[in-house]
């Protein structure tokens, strides 16, 4: 249980809701935003006191049914209902470090897409696998060190003279899932010493990173679409999809494009640029 992180998630959860929000007059003005603590108390059927230290991160861990009626009463999504009980220490563990091996099957999955460009990434944004189309897209992680393959660092820490990361047209909103997700991330591996100071580097590194970790949002991430600038065939728009891979705490992301469009055409010419520079896959 991470009762500081706790505290601070229940906290900015209640700041941002108005009493509006959840059926309750607005009353005088208030000094504070957000909902009063007893309110959030009240509707949670829980004790004043008892919530009052869970903010302040003095209470004994809270039961399942503590949590549920807390996350009723700050109408939190699905998500940021579970990350509440990955806080709370309720949900199931994992092991105190993530996973960076890729199963055997991925990797040779994403060397059987020829159309499709395609990654696998750790719960800390590590580039851990790749073909040759997404080398092409993107840039040739075999190429980089290790270190240089975090997609979190490239979006937050790198000089901004380089331009957009890929040249994609909507970073932002990149940078703002990254944020959330490793969030989520650092509630699940809460003593692992690479994504503790990965997280350093980037609150101190970027003030950006900083004021949105202080959010302490947590949402579920749609499919999307993203348009890619590159230097050689121009802009390509393609479908963004991520799956995850629960048995290691991962992400196979792929791009592609409908069959037959300009931008598929432009992705079968990034193949062949990226077969003469070969495969990796290790």
């Amino acid at each position: 249980m991470d009762k500081k992180e706790l505290g601070a998630f229940l906290r900015s959860r209640r700041e941002r809701l108005r009493p509006e929000d959840v059926g309750l007059p607005s009353g005088p003005r208030r000094r504070t935003p957000g909902l009063r603590r007893e309110e959030v108390a009240v509707l949670a059927h829980i004790s004043t006191e008892y919530y009052v230290r869970l903010e302040q991160g003095r209470a004994p861990r809270p039961s399942g049914e503590v949590l549920a009626g807390i996350a009723d009463a700050l109408r939190l999504t699905d998500a940021e209902s579970a990350h509440l009980h990955v806080l709370a220490g309720t949900a199931p563990t994992r092991g105190s470090r993530h996973r960076r091996d890729v199963r055997p099957s991925i990797r040779a999955l994403i060397g059987r897409l020829p159309d499709t460009a395609a990654i696998v990434t750790s719960a800390a944004f590590e580039v851990l696998a790749w073909n040759d189309l997404a080398a092409a897209l993107m840039e040739d992680f075999g190429a980089l060190a290790p270190a240089d393959r975090n997609l979190a660092r490239r979006a937050f820490l790198r000089p901004a003279a380089e331009g957009p990361l890929y040249g994609i047209t909507h970073e932002a909103e990149f940078r703002q899932h990254v944020v959330m997700q490793l969030r989520a991330t650092v509630a699940r591996y809460p003593a692992d010493p690479e994504v503790n100071g990965l997280v350093g580097d980037l609150r101190g590194g970027s003030p950006e990173f900083a004021r949105l970790w202080e959010r302490h949002d947590v949402r579920a991430v749609p499919a999307l679409t993203k348009t890619f600038r590159h230097p050689v065939v121009g802009e390509i728009t393609v479908d963004c999809d991520s799956l995850a891979l629960t048995d290691r705490d991962q992400h196979l992301v792929l791009y592609s494009a409908p069959p037959g469009s300009p931008d598929a055409e432009a992705l079968a010419l990034l193949n062949v640029l990226g077969a003469r520079a070969g495969e990796y896959l290790s």
